[in-house]
Parts: C-alpha cells; sequence; structure tokens
C-alpha cells in the first residue's frame, strides 16, 4: 500500500508541471486550449528520439520543451492570425500533432530503457549515504523494502517548486502582469494600445513547453515514448487545478500554482485508491477522472449553497428575535 501510494505521488510530481501549464492558458489567459493531449506526445518523443540518437539527455529535454513551445505558439497564431475560434484552434493543433508525432517517432513506440536518462545520470551522481538514509526512513514507516524511485520523487519535487516559484514571479512581471490582464479583460488591454495577440500566443506557448516537458519527463521515467500516451492529458490537467483549487484556494497567484501541484498529487492519489477497489480496472480511469472532475466542480458549489441557507436562516431567526422583543 505504501509503495502504491509513493507511486502516485511520484507521478503526481512529474504531472503537476503539464498541470501547471494547463492553469496558465484556462486560468490565466482564460484559452480553453486542447492541444495538450498533442504536446505532451510532442515532448516525449522529442526527447526520446533525441535520446535514442546518442544525444545528451538534458539537451533532448529542452529540445522537447522548444518544440512543445512551436506546437503552442501555432496554436496562438491559428487563433489571433487566423481568427479561428481558441477551442477549434487547439482541437485543429492536436490532430495535426497526431500525424508530426508519428513523423518524429517514425513508429508507435520508441524505448529508451537500454539508453541514458536524465533520471539515471542523476542516480550515478547521487550520494549513496544520502540513498541509505532516506531507505531507512521507508523501512522504519513499516515498508517491506525502500522504492527505488524516491531519488526521482525528491529530485522532481525540487525541479517542479522551482518551475512553480518561476511562474510565480514571471506572472508579477510587466509581460506576466499584461498577460493576466489579457485573459481578465481584452478590451481593456487593447484600449491601453497592448498587442493581445502577442501575450495570447506567448501563453499558450509557455503553457505547452511546460506541457512539453512534463512529457519528456514521463517517457524517460517510464522508458519509452508512445503516440497514443497523451489520450485524455487535458482531463487530467483539468482535473488537477479543478481539484487543488476545492482543496487549497485560490486567493493568490502564489497559493494558486501550489493548489495545482497538490491537485495533481492527490489526483493522483485518488486514482491509486480507487483501483484498488476489486469491482474497478485499470480501463476505467476515464471514469474514474471525470467522477472526480464531477465531484471536485459540484462539492464546493454545494457547500457554498449551504453556508449561504445557514446564513440566510441566521439572518431570519434575528429578524424574528427582533420582532419579539419590540
Amino acid at each position: 500500500m505504501l509503495l502504491s501510494l509513493f507511486s502516485a505521488v511520484e507521478s503526481g510530481v512529474i504531472y503537476a508541471i503539464m498541470a501547471l501549464g494547463v492553469y496558465l492558458t484556462f486560468r490565466i489567459l482564460d484559452f480553453p486550449d486542447l492541444t495538450v493531449d498533442g504536446s505532451f506526445v510532442t515532448g516525449a518523443g522529442v526527447a526520446a528520439v533525441a535520446i535514442t540518437h546518442g544525444i545528451n539527455p538534458i539537451t533532448a529535454t529542452l529540445l522537447a520543451i522548444v518544440a512543445g513551445f512551436l506546437a503552442g505558439c501555432l496554436t496562438g497564431l491559428l487563433h489571433t492570425k487566423g481568427k479561428i475560434n481558441a477551442l477549434l484552434s487547439g482541437i485543429l493543433m492536436m490532430i495535426a500533432l497526431y500525424s508530426i508525432n508519428l513523423r518524429i517517432l517514425n513508429q508507435p513506440t520508441v524505448s529508451v530503457r537500454n539508453h541514458d536518462t536524465v533520471f539515471s545520470q542523476l542516480r550515478e551522481v547521487w550520494p549513496t549515504a544520502i540513498d541509505d538514509f532516506f531507505a531507512g526512513i521507508f523501512l522504519a514507516m513499516g515498508s517491506e523494502r525502500a522504492p527505488a524511485t524516491w531519488v526521482i520523487v525528491f529530485f522532481m519535487l525540487v525541479v517542479t517548486l522551482v518551475i512553480k516559484f518561476l511562474t510565480d514571479y514571471f506572472l508579477k512581471t510587466e509581460v506576466g502582469l499584461a498577460l493576466r490582464a489579457t485573459g481578465d479583460n481584452k478590451k481593456m488591454i487593447r484600449s491601453l494600445s497592448a498587442n493581445t495577440d502577442s501575450f495570447i500566443v506567448l501563453g499558450v506557448g509557455l503553457s505547452n513547453a511546460l506541457v512539453a516537458l512534463s512529457g519528456a519527463l514521463i517517457a524517460q521515467i517510464n522508458g519509452f515514448a508512445d503516440v497514443q500516451m497523451g489520450i485524455g492529458m487535458i482531463v487530467i490537467g483539468l482535473a488537477s487545478v479543478i481539484i487543488g483549487e476545492a482543496i487549497f484556494g485560490k486567493r493568490t497567484i502564489a497559493i494558486a500554482t501550489i493548489a495545482v501541484i497538490g491537485g495533481a498529487i492527490v489526483y493522483r492519489i485518488v486514482v491509486t485508491l480507487a483501483l484498488r477497489v476489486d469491482f474497478l480496472e485499470t480501463g476505467d480511469m476515464r471514469l474514474i477522472t471525470a467522477c472526480i472532475v464531477i465531484v471536485a466542480l459540484v462539492a464546493p458549489k454545494l457547500l457554498q449553497a449551504r453556508k449561504e441557507k445557514k446564513r440566510r436562516a441566521g439572518k431570519r431567526a434575528a429578524l424574528r428575535q427582533l420582532r419579539e422583543e419590540a
């Protein structure tokens, strides 16, 4: 059980990077971008193919980020310059990326199991003493064995938090504030002679760069890139954002981004626990995801309605008391 939860946290931390990308488009830019399903595979495919051709894993991951950024920019250009509906722009780019990803991979699946990856290189330089220390902690917690990938979780948590803080800082800069304003009120920004088209292209590009980075890391940790691995990524990203906001709130940018990370981890834990139920199978994951999103959307509204009902009842009781006293 402990190992299963650890594995859920491991994948949740990596998917949190993708969720941060989704947060940029859906919450900051108010742009329903469905490119995610395609750019996730693009990042995974570019990294995997580059690694199999002898390119350094770090360089391969950077190439994946650039590929994702370009894919996002193309979606933004379709919307801003091509005057195509935002939702349709994402759908068209997602469809186009399927064929592009097949071209990149040149086959349905590319394996990187026998090649160096970012994580295998990390293992080589990681101090053995620290490894033994954390292994002892897991054994003390009652686990039969220490997870072999705990180093990856620690490393990815640091990377994800660095990306979170960089995102927070960027959204507080002049460009970031303009980006947020574009999502809030596009007409107002245009009245100030700002080029909203450029901000939309930049925002969607940065979003898909993060998505591609997540895809590249998932391909390296799983040992392969598959042309079908991006299916449903947008739903996972939205689920992470919605769950995080429902649990942790969204009062400020800093809180919202940490909520997205927490939401991604909670989502993976809930899915892991749900799959342990006897009558549910791996094929039910999409159903589980849909149910989680529905609960995350409906529950806060029901709680808010209940609070409002109590508040109104309290007001009526106070009025009755005043009348009786009068």
